[in-house]
C-alpha cells in the first residue's frame, strides 16, 4: 500500500485566495501523482460535498473532502496558507488545509487511517507542529504519524540557530484552544493516523461538585455526510471534553469505515445521550427514554463542553425523550426545528421514492407486453394455464402479467413508506395494510396517501403511551402491528374509504374528459413542474400524478397523454444544456462542458437531474430557460395527442409511443427553445470563468492556458 501522503503532496506556501483555488492547487498535486484521474470531475465532487456543509473548523483548519469515482486510492494533500483561506468557519479563515480524497469503494483500512487523522486535528500540539514545520518531508511525516509533534519540535530545535526560537511553534497555538481542549495526560496518548479510531475508555475521576457513586455517564453518536472527517473529529472533541469534565463518555462513530454499535449495557447505564450528526442516526430508537441533546456534527467539534453541560442539566431536570421521539430516516434528513409542512413533504417523498422503482419496472414490462402482443394482450389467459415457449404472444402475456403484479404493489408501497417516514419500521405493517385496503375499495393513490399518513399517526400515538418495562419487548412485534392495523383498517373500510374512492373516481373522470385547450394548458403546467426543480418535490408531484393515471390495467387515453407529456418535458433540461454547451461552449466552464457530454445520455434517458450541475451554478438563467422549454414541449405533446404506456425510458421507449414522430418534434422544439434562451441570457453575461476566450488560466500541469486564473476558477457542484 503506497503512502497516502508524501512530500510531493504538501505545499507549505499555499498561495490560493479562495477555497476553490486551494482545492484545485492541492488536487493538481494528486493528479500529477496519478491518484486523481479526472481533475474536473474530482473538483466537482469536492464542490458538491462543500455545498452540503462548509468544511471549515474553528482553530484555523479547512478539511475539504469527498468520495469520488475519479480517485484511484485514498490520498491526503496538505497546504499551509500564510494569508488564510475562508472555509466557512465561525472564527475566521483557515491556515491549515487538508484535502482528503477517498475512492467510492475505499476499503476499511484506508478509511480508518483517514479517520485517525481527523481525530488528530483536535490535538493542539499536532496542529502547532504543522504550523511550524520547516519542510514538506517533516509535515508529511507528522501527518502519517511517523514522528510525533514532540520529536518534530526537538529535531527542529537542534537544526535551528538560537535566534530561531520563535519558530518553535509556541506562538502558533491554535486559536481554538477554548473550543478544542488540549490533550490530557501523556503527549503520546493521542492516536496516530496509523491506529484505528476505536472508542476509548474515557472514564475519568469526578471533579468539583457533588459526586455520585459513579461518574456521570454519556453515550454519543457522531456522523457526517461522507463519514470521513467531521465524524471522527467530533468524537475526539467530545472525548477530550468528557475527560476535562470528569464524565464517562463513549462515542459510536457511524463513519465510512463502518461502525461498532455501543453495547446495550452501556446505553442502559448511560445518564444521557449526545447525538452530533448531519445524516440519520442508525437505530436511533436504542436511545429512547434517555435525556438527549440532538445537534449537528459541527456542534460536537466546536462546543463539546456546552453539550456535556446541557445534557447534565437535562438529566438533573428529568427531561427524557419518549419512545416515539422524532428521528426516522426521513424526518432527520433536514435541520432541527423544521416546520410541519417540510416534514409532510419528506414523508410523502419517502413513499414516492420507494414507489418509483415499482412504477418503472412494472410500467416497462407492461409496455413491452403491449409492444410484443398488441393492445389485446390484456385479454390473454394466465400464463400459468397457457404458455408456449415458441410463441411471441405467450412471452408478451408473461411480460404484461409480471408488470401487472409489480403495479399491484404501487399503492401499498406508497402507503407503507409514508408511514415508515413518520413512525419508522413500526409504521410499515399498518401502512401496507391500509394501502392494500385502498386498492380493494378502489380508492387508488388518494387512498394510499391517506392510509400512509393515518398509519404513521396511529403508530406514533401508540408509541407515546407509557407502558411497563416488561411489555416493551412485545410492543414492536405484536402490540403495535395488531392495534394499528385494526384501527387503520376500520378507518379505511368504514369511515373515510368511500369518500376518498368517490374523489378518486371524480379525478379519473375529469382526466378522461380533458380535450382541446384544457389538455394543452395541463400539458404546459406539467412541463413547468417537471423543469422547476429537476427531480425535486415539484418534479415528483407531476411525475406521480402521471404515473397514477397509468397504474391500472386499462388506463384511459387521457392518462397516457399525460404520461407522454410529463416524460417529454422531463427530457428537455439536460438535452438543452448539452446542446448549449455544444453550440456556445465559451459561455460555460470546463466542468460544465464536461457535464454537457453526460447530459446527452441523461436527457435521452429521461433523467432530469442531468441538468442540476448547470442549475446549481447559474439558477437564474438555467431554470427559467428550462421551464420555458418544458412548458412548450408539454403543451405540444398534448396537442399532438402523443400517448405513452411506459412510465420511464426516454427515447428508448419511442416504439411504444403513440404518434412518435410528432412526439419527438415536441421534444426537439422544447430543447431548441430552452437552448436559445439560456444562450441568450448567458451571452448578456459574457464568457464564463475558465471558458475559452476568457482570462489566462493554468492547466493541470501548471502551464499558461486559455481561460481564467486557476486560483479563481470555481468547480461546479454536481
Amino acid at each position: 500500500m503506497s503512502e497516502m501522503i508524501t512530500a510531493d503532496l504538501v505545499d507549505l506556501d499555499l498561495s490560493a485566495e479562495t477555497k476553490e483555488a486551494a482545492a484545485r492547487a492541492l488536487a493538481e498535486r494528486m493528479a500529477a501523482l496519478g491518484r486523481v484521474t479526472d481533475l474536473a470531475g474530482f473538483l466537482a465532487d469536492v464542490a458538491t460535498r462543500e455545498a452540503q456543509m462548509p468544511t471549515g473548523l474553528d482553530g484555523g483548519i479547512g478539511i475539504p473532502h469527498c468520495r469520488s469515482a475519479h480517485v484511484t486510492e485514498p490520498t491526503l494533500a496538505f497546504g499551509r496558507s500564510a494569508a488564510g483561506i475562508d472555509f466557512g468557519a465561525a472564527d475566521g479563515p483557515a491556515d491549515l488545509v487538508f484535502l482528503i480524497a477517498a475512492p467510492t469503494g475505499a476499503d476499511d483500512a484506508h478509511l480508518t487511517i483517514l479517520s485517525a487523522l481527523a481525530r488528530q486535528l483536535m490535538n493542539a500540539e499536532f496542529t502547532a507542529a504543522l504550523r511550524s514545520a520547516a519542510d514538506t518531508a517533516t509535515a508529511a511525516a507528522l501527518i502519517r504519524g511517523d514522528v510525533t509533534p514532540q520529536q518534530a519540535a526537538a529535531a527542529q530545535a537542534e537544526a535551528a540557530p538560537p535566534s530561531g526560537e520563535a519558530a518553535s511553534g509556541s506562538a502558533q497555538t491554535s486559536p481554538a484552544d477554548d473550543e478544542a481542549p488540549a490533550e490530557a495526560g501523556a503527549p503520546d496518548a493521542a492516536p496516530t493516523p496509523s491506529e484505528a479510531p476505536a472508542p476509548k475508555d474515557t472514564t475519568g475521576p469526578a471533579t468539583a461538585g457533588p459526586t455520585p457513586e459513579h461518574p456521570f455517564r454519556i453515550v454519543a453518536v457522531t456522523s457526517c455526510p461522507t463519514g470521513i472527517a467531521h465524524t471522527y473529529m467530533a468524537a475526539e472533541s467530545l472525548e477530550n471534553a468528557g475527560r476535562e469534565a470528569g464524565v464517562e463518555l463513549v462515542v459510536e462513530t457511524q463513519g465510512s469505515a463502518g461502525f461498532t454499535r455501543l453495547a446495550p449495557a452501556l446505553i442502559a447505564a448511560a445518564d444521557g445521550v449526545i447525538l452530533a450528526h448531519d445524516v440519520p442516526v442508525r437505530d436511533k430508537d436504542r436511545f429512547a427514554g434517555k435525556p438527549t441533546v440532538d445537534v449537528g456534527v459541527k456542534a460536537g467539534i466546536n462546543r463539546p463542553g456546552e453539550l456535556i453541560a446541557e445534557i447534565r442539566q437535562k438529566a438533573a431536570r428529568g427531561e427524557t425523550t419518549a419512545p416515539a421521539a422524532p428521528g426516522t430516516p426521513v424526518e432527520r434528513t433536514g435541520e432541527p426545528g423544521e416546520g410541519y409542512g417540510t416534514k409532510l413533504r419528506k414523508w410523502l417523498m419517502s413513499g414516492v421514492s420507494y414507489m418509483v422503482p415499482f412504477v418503472a419496472a412494472g410500467g416497462l414490462l407492461i409496455a413491452i407486453g403491449f409492444a410484443l402482443g398488441g393492445y389485446k394482450v390484456n385479454k390473454a389467459p394466465s400464463v400459468m394455464d397457457h404458455f408456449v415457449w415458441t410463441q411471441t404472444d405467450s412471452w408478451a402475456a408473461l411480460m404484461f402479467q409480471i408488470g401487472g403484479v409489480a403495479f399491484a404493489f404501487l399503492v401499498p408501497v406508497l402507503a407503507g413508506y409514508i408511514a415508515y417516514g413518520i413512525a419508522d419500521r413500526p409504521g410499515l405493517v399498518p401502512g401496507f395494510v391500509g394501502g392494500s385496503i385502498a386498492l380493494t375499495i378502489n380508492a387508488g393513490f388518494l387512498g394510499g396517501l391517506a392510509a400512509g399518513l393515518i398509519s404513521g399517526a396511529v403508530v406514533t400515538a401508540i408509541q407515546r403511551v407509557r407502558i411497563p418495562q416488561a411489555l416493551r419487548g412485545i410492543m414492536p412485534v405484536v402490540v403495535i402491528p395488531l392495534i394499528s392495523s385494526a384501527v387503520v383498517g376500520f378507518l379505511m373500510f368504514v369511515v373515510i374509504g368511500k369518500p376518498i374512492a368517490t374523489a378518486q373516481k371524480g379525478m379519473t373522470d375529469w382526466l378522461s374528459g380533458l380535450s382541446g385547450a384544457n389538455a394543452v394548458l395541463l400539458g404546459a403546467l406539467l412541463g413547468l413542474m417537471m423543469c422547476f426543480d429537476l427531480g425535486g418535490p415539484v418534479n415528483k408531484v407531476a411525475y406521480t400524478f402521471a404515473t397514477a393515471g397509468i397504474a391500472v390495467s386499462d388506463p384511459s387515453d387521457s392518462a397516457m397523454k399525460i404520461m407522454a407529456a410529463v416524460m417529454a418535458a422531463g427530457m428537455v433540461p439536460p438535452l438543452a444544456m448539452a446542446l448549449a454547451t455544444t453550440v456556445r461552449g465559451r459561455l460555460f466552464t470546463e466542468t460544465e462542458r464536461e457535464n454537457g457530454k453526460a447530459a446527452w445520455v441523461l436527457g435521452a434517458s429521461f433523467i432530469s437531474e442531468g441538468a442540476i450541475p448547470f442549475a446549481a451554478a447559474d439558477p437564474l438563467r438555467v431554470i427559467p430557460s428550462a421551464m420555458a422549454g418544458g412548458a412548450l414541449t408539454g403543451a405540444l405533446s398534448m396537442a399532438f395527442g402523443a400517448t405513452l404506456r411506459a412510465p420511464h425510458g426516454g427515447v428508448f421507449v419511442v416504439p411504444l409511443i403513440g404518434n412518435p414522430f410528432l412526439y419527438l418534434i415536441a421534444v426537439a422544439a422544447g430543447v431548441c427553445a430552452s437552448t436559445a434562451l439560456v444562450v441568450a441570457l448567458k451571452t448578456l453575461r459574457g464568457s464564463a470563468p475558465g471558458a475559452p476566450g476568457g482570462k489566462r488560466e493554468k492547466d493541470e500541469h501548471g502551464q499558461a492556458a486559455r481561460a481564467g486564473s486557476a486560483d479563481r476558477e470555481q468547480p461546479v457542484a454536481a
